[in-house]
């Protein structure tokens, strides 16, 4: 049959499809995940592993009824990898061309000088920190950086130095190329607006952004704790039906991006935005759901966030941390079969999770004792791994169930 093979599954289970599929390796890593349809999406299957593939075995496992069937897609289109391969290649021959221009040799120093990876928002490129540094570079004045455009098919240029120590994680960007910082980009559709010299868009949390957006949060107030430009918060807006979000944020920066997307995506009148250090937040006991999206570490809005649910029914917590897992030889595994279904991963990062997670419901059981002056009860409903963030540590998410008893 022509074309390439594709499983295509719902929109709100596609993530849990691919990791799934990466795992067993069966996904093609050169090829795109795309949008079929508003509801569905195409994994692309390598042909090699088509004959192995059980759907039902594949239903049952993510325990799934939604759609899972292998279609053929006409037009397949190149992961970013594959095609930042051909970017690099199209870059280094401009370049090389604009150095014998001014009569400067081509050599391994200047190619190992090069972007081999870099954030693409509409018509601007960000470079990383690690390009570029070498001194003959300065020679080439503005001339580089309109090479560096046309190589890269991009009208304006950014360099990010580094993350500020202001409190704020801001970025440190300088502009290159362009009149103006402003971009923007849609995720599941939703838009996000943000100016890339004072704020960062975190891409690697797509999966937990999708995970949100398949909530059903209908007649919720939802309280998100660290806003940002509003991860998190549109997606309780626009996707899962939240009644209310309270928006909190305390950079002025991206209070700015926020106000922006909120009326982008025409969701403005169901959020309030609270512009102040959450620690001093007067609201309490409004919150079904609170958002603790914060690493390496949310701690210290953990009272905060006990003070919110409400008194009578209690709610959710969705606490983000980055866990560090001890080396495989020197882990302690689980004994129980408990552990294997509320988590997924390599088992030495399992334990660790579940014994994170275990101490945080046990701190937050007694915060809320304490702020309410009554008895509550914690359950772990699940634990979403995010990303890894480096060796040995894990973006992970805890949802805790918290009742009052």
């Amino acid at each position: 049959m022509d074309g390439v093979p594709c499983l295509r599954v719902s929109k709100c289970h596609a993530q849990k499809f691919r990791k799934c599929l990466q795992f067993k390796g069966a996904l093609d890593p050169s090829l795109c995940l795309q949008k079929d349809s508003d509801e569905t999406v195409l994994l692309p299957i390598l042909p090699s592993f088509l004959s192995q593939l059980d759907l039902q075995a594949l239903r049952f496992t993510l325990a799934s009824d939604e759609t899972c069937e292998i279609v053929w897609s006409q037009s397949p289109v190149q992961s970013k990898k594959e095609r930042g391969g051909t970017t690099v290649n199209k870059l280094e021959k401009i370049l090389q061309e604009l150095l014998e221009s001014h009569g400067e040799r081509w050599t391994e120093e200047l190619r190992g000088d090069l972007p081999h990876s870099f954030q693409r928002h509409e018509d601007l490129v960000l470079l990383g920190v690690k390009c570029f540094s070498q001194p003959l570079w300065k020679k080439m004045d503005q001339q580089l950086w309109s090479a560096v455009a046309k190589g890269l098919g991009a009208k304006r240029l950014a360099k990010m130095s580094r993350i500020s120590r202001d409190g704020f994680r801001s970025p440190i960007v300088t502009m290159l190329l362009g009149e103006h910082s402003w971009v923007r980009h849609v995720d599941n559709g939703i838009t996000y607006e943000f100016n890339v010299t004072k704020c960062m868009f975190s891409a690697g949390n797509i999966t937990e952004k999708l995970r949100v957006a398949g909530f059903d949060c209908k007649g919720e107030t939802v309280v998100d704790l660290y806003a940002g430009i509003g991860y998190f918060t549109l997606p309780y807006l626009v996707h899962t039906g939240a009644s209310h979000v309270h928006a909190c944020e305390w950079n002025p920066d991206a209070v700015e991006a926020l106000q922006r997307n909120l009326e982008a995506n025409g969701v403005s009148d169901r959020c309030t935005i609270h512009q102040e250090d959450n620690r001093q937040l007067s609201l309490c006991d409004i919150a079904d759901r609170v958002n603790l999206g914060l690493i390496p570490s949310s701690e210290d809005g953990w009272p905060v966030a006990c003070r919110l649910l409400k008194k009578t029914t209690g709610g959710i917590l969705h606490i983000h941390q980055n866990v560090t897992s001890p080396l495989p030889n020197t882990a302690a595994f689980p004994t129980s079969g408990d552990a294997a279904h509320r988590v997924s991963g390599k088992k030495a990062d399992r334990e660790a999770w579940l014994t994170w997670a275990d101490n945080t419901a046990i701190r937050i059981t007694s915060l809320l004792r304490n702020v309410s002056g009554v008895q509550w009860k914690t359950n772990i409903r699940h634990i979403e791994h995010v990303k890894s963030y480096a060796p040995h540590v894990h973006h992970v998410v805890l949802d805790l169930e918290c009742r009052p008893s």
